[in-house]
């Protein structure tokens, strides 16, 4: 199921450049919420809080119950994390979006692929396994979203394949991608031998020499 965790966030009043380098000198991260029936909110959360959530994620589905401060009061929003903006040099987080959900209405995802055992194809015929899809959109609750998607391809056999029809999806999640797309599957190896090209023998060109002169004969005397 889907990774839920608790953050505490604050209002940002102000917002602009200047604002930015203020609060990120502060070890703080700006960020906004949005979705549902809220209405856009400015953000900051304390950027090592928020680097250790990430780093402790096993998914890219991360379920956050926000406890949101300012104006004399605290909200609570139930939000996935949307986007994560990183520094292209640095570790360095810039900017989080997070979307507000409802815990009873259904939300859609990409979750992550991935397979499980090694297939009898490839382990006893030498085949190869093609992981064709890499992620699969779905539906399902909040609550109900799993981190990843494990297909098990121990039976797959030289010539056969899985599709998204094919998967054994978590209760309460259905898939939204085409059910005849393929997933993984076994071919033949294709390992072809360089043909050893045939040595050709130069042939030695005709040495077509200058016809000596027939001699003379010589008059009887």
């Amino acid at each position: 199921m889907a990774q839920q965790a608790k953050l505490t966030v604050r209002k940002r009043a102000e917002v602009g450049r200047n604002a930015v380098k203020k609060i990120k000198a502060q070890g703080l991260v700006p960020g906004v919420i949005y979705g549902a029936s809220l209405e856009p909110i400015n953000l900051q959360v304390e950027g090592r809080a928020l680097a250790n959530l990430l780093a402790h994620a096993s998914g890219e589905n991360i379920l956050v119950e926000l406890e949101i401060v300012g104006d004399d009061k605290t909200d609570n929003a139930l939000a996935m994390i949307q986007e994560v903006q990183h520094h292209p040099m640095k570790p360095d987080i810039l900017h989080v979006d997070f979307h507000a959900v409802s815990a009873t209405e259904t939300v859609t995802a990409e979750v992550v692929i991935e397979t499980v055992g090694e297939a009898l194809g490839v382990k006893t015929y030498g085949g190869l396994l093609e992981h064709v899809l890499r992620y699969l959109e779905i539906e399902a609750l909040p609550k109900d979203l799993p981190q990843l998607i494990e297909v098990d391809v121990t039976n797959l056999n030289v010539g056969e394949s899985l599709h998204v029809r094919d998967l054994q999806l978590p209760p309460g999640v259905s898939a939204i991608t085409d059910p005849d797309q393929t997933v993984v599957a076994i071919s033949e190896s294709r390992v072809e031998e360089e043909a050893e090209a045939p040595v050709e023998v130069a042939a030695t060109p005709e040495v077509i020499t200058a016809k000596k002169p027939e001699a003379t004969p010589t008059p009887e005397s």
